[in-house]
This record gives structure tokens, sequence and C-alpha cells, in this order.
């Protein structure tokens, strides 16, 4: 059967118009994924497309990203995006939910299941958990002075920097194929199509904020982000691609907080690896998703 694409929705969150897109099948159990940093929904296309028929899919444009609005202040906050998915599942009445997130949605993803653990069913993670354990700064007050000043001066520059032109999708496509060369050309085409908005005068930029680039400067300290992973009560996988520059939780302990966590590692992938190995990627997740809870 030849089926369509997803159907775009908007929704609301702290007075922000937000986009998502919903693969149908509505009395399927509801599987939620979430993108990561300067990405955008439609990344999930071909996991979408294979577990469509199994799952009623749903995949939201963080702020700031895709075709979802840009903070009016240009400040994106982790517990801002954690918002926004809570929002979403209370309103789509999503709870409990299946979730699969990718780098910076798994940092969303980890802290909404601790926060709710009830609202979740089973996570999976691609290389978002973040934070390292024994950071420079952690517990040293006075560390607060550069951080801060650090933030200040990129915000300066972010306000003052011109946003990135191509003058055509090939221009474009070559970016985005550049940056990640696991990539097939067509993926890469596809994530460049979706990923642009047309200018006025015809050339082409990115859809996301440039302001995005620029993370908090007073995120929650690891001792509590590791507590909000130990309430994490269903069942959790870990991805990992061998070819990433993303350090391994097994090595450096931060996967020892999580209750019920195993983890997948892929040979010939880097930090995408349901790009990278989508076909052993969707094999594991059906895998995963039929773990009993």
């Amino acid at each position: 059967m030849k089926y369509s694409g997803p159907t775009s929705y908007m929704y609301g969150s702290q007075r922000l118009r937000l986009h998502y897109v919903d693969w149908g099948n509505p009395e399927a159990p509801p599987l939620i994924l979430i993108h990561g940093w300067r990405d955008h929904c439609r990344n999930w296309d071909w996991v979408a497309e294979q577990l469509r028929d199994e799952w009623h899919v749903i995949a939201p444009d963080l702020r700031g990203h895709g075709d979802s609005a840009w903070a009016n202040d240009g400040q994106y906050s982790t517990t801002g995006y954690v918002y926004d998915l809570a929002q979403l599942i209370h309103q789509l009445q999503l709870a409990p939910a299946n979730i699969i997130a990718h780098s910076l949605g798994g940092h969303v993803a980890t802290r909404y299941a601790g926060l709710y653990p009830e609202n979740v069913q089973r996570l999976m993670v691609i290389e978002g958990l973040g934070q390292l354990p024994n950071s420079p700064d952690e517990g040293k007050p006075e560390k607060v002075v550069d951080r801060l000043k650090k933030w200040l001066g990129q915000q300066r520059e972010l306000a003052g920097r011109v946003v990135k032109r191509y003058a055509t999708v090939e221009e474009a496509f070559e970016r985005m194929h550049a940056e990640n060369k696991h990539l097939a050309p067509a993926q890469a085409r596809h994530l460049t199509i979706h990923g642009l908005n047309r200018n006025e005068d015809g050339t082409y930029s990115w859809k996301f904020d440039n302001y995005v680039r620029v993370f908090q400067p007073n995120d929650i300290p690891y001792a509590e982000l590791t507590h909000l992973w130990s309430r994490i009560t269903c069942p959790v996988k870990l991805v990992y691609g061998k070819d990433s520059w993303a350090g391994d939780p097994t090595l450096d302990g931060r996967m020892s907080f999580f209750p019920n966590a195993t983890i997948d590692r892929f040979d010939h992938a880097g930090h995408w690896v349901h790009h990278d190995r989508t076909e052993d990627f969707v094999a594991l997740a059906r895998e995963f998703l039929a773990t009993p809870v």
C-alpha cells in the first residue's frame, strides 16, 4: 500500500506556535520521535515510514527549529524544551508514550522521563545524555564569572551574525553532505530540502534560529541531572555509533544512574545512527519497543 507523507499540525507552548508531524494510525500506541540540535522533525522520515503501521508516530520540531516558532528573546534552555514536550504529551493526551530521541532530543526526553516516569513506557536515546561527570567547573562558585561572561559574549556575537544564505538548494546540499559523510546523497538532499526556507531575494537559509547555537549558562548541576535519570522507571535503550565523538556512558559512569538501561553500539555509524544504519536501527527499535513493561 502506498502511504502519503505525514500531516503537519501546530500546538501552543509559552506563547509559541510549535510544529509537529503526525504519521497517522491514531489507534496505535503513541511513539514520539525527538530530533537533535539544529535538526528538524523530518530527519525521522526513514524511521517513521517503517514504524507507522505499528505505532502512532508523532515527530515535533523543537522551538527554534524546523517549522516551530523562534523564541522572541533568543533564549533556548533545556528546561524550555522539556516544557514543550510536556505540553505536547498533555495536549495530545499521549501518556503513557514511547519515545525515541537523538542528541539534544535525548537531553529533553531523559529529563521529562525523570520528572514524569509514569508517562513514559519505553525510552530509546541515541547519543543524548550530554553532560559528562567531573566537570572542572562543578562545585566551584567562582567559575560563574567566566561562564556568564562567555555566554554574554556569545550572545553579542550572535546578535551581529549574518544568517548564511545559499544561492541554490544544491549549495546547501553540499554543506549538509559535508557535515556527515555517512549520509547517502539521497538522505542529505531530503534533509536539506526539509531544512531550508527560501528568502525573499530567492536565496536559501536553514530554518533553525541562530540563537540555538548558544546553550544557557545555568543548567542544572550534574548531581541533580543524574537524580532525574535515577527516577526513570521504564526500560531505557542507549544507542551509540562507534565512529562518533560521543563518550561511552558505560566507561564514564553515566549509565550506572539508570535503573533499567541497556546499550547497543553500531559499527560504521557516527552521531546520527538512525541515518547511518537505518535498517539495523529500525530492527533494534522494533525489538526494544516490544520489551514488556
